[in-house]
Order: structure tokens, then sequence, then C-alpha cells
């Protein structure tokens, strides 16, 4: 199993910059991909960033530019760098993890969250 803790949110007016971290434990070496989801209130959850095994990453349209997804791996931790927030990015921002394809278990774990928000 895999367990995955989020850290770095907190309160930030618009415009400004804000670094979450997500450390992976527990099975770290199945990993093939992990990213970042966020869920504002009412809205399902959505794509931010992700980074695969290899290194390859991909964004969503709407934080390109501003957001910077990277990874320690003497740490096991990802991170996300948020600049320029707006108040549209104010969620709950998730760490997920996709295990190696054709390995038993769950296919995917998530962090518990840590609460993003940016005052206009």
């Amino acid at each position: 199993q895999v367990q995955l803790v989020e850290s770095g949110g907190g309160l930030v007016q618009a415009g400004g910059s804000l670094r979450l971290s997500c450390t992976a434990s527990g099975g770290i070496f199945t990993i093939n991909v992990m990213g970042w989801y966020r869920q504002p209130p009412g809205k399902q959850r959505d794509l931010v960033a992700t980074i695969t095994r290899g290194g390859s990453i991909n964004y969503a349209d709407s934080v390109k530019g501003r957001f910077t997804i990277s990874r320690d791996n003497t740490k096991n931790t990802i991170y996300l760098q948020m600049n320029s927030l707006k108040p549209e990015d104010t969620a709950v921002y998730y760490c997920n993890a996709v295990k190696i394809p054709g390995l038993p278990g769950k296919t995917d774990y998530w962090g518990q969250g840590t609460q993003v928000t940016v005052s206009s």
C-alpha cells in the first residue's frame, strides 16, 4: 500500500504564491504516475498536473504558465509551485499516485487533501 501526505495549503491573496508538497511512503517503488488534483466547492475533482515515472509532465490548461510540478526522488516527494494565484484556484488540492500497470492491489491512491484559499 501507498500512503500520501500533502502539506503547504493555506490562505493567500490573489497574485501570491504557495508551494504544496506530497510525500509518498509504504510502496513507493510501485508508483508509475503522481499528480495533483483539485476540487473547488460544489464542483468535481479535476486534474491539475501529473508527472510520470519517466519524468513526463502534463498540465491542465487552466494552470499552464502559472503552476509547476516537480519531484525530489531522494525525499519521495512531489511539489506543486503555484504562482499568480487567482480566486478561481480556491479548492482542496489532492495528491494522487497510480501504480505500475499489471501489479496487484489498488490501482490508485489519494492523500487527505490540503485547502488552498485565494482571496480577491
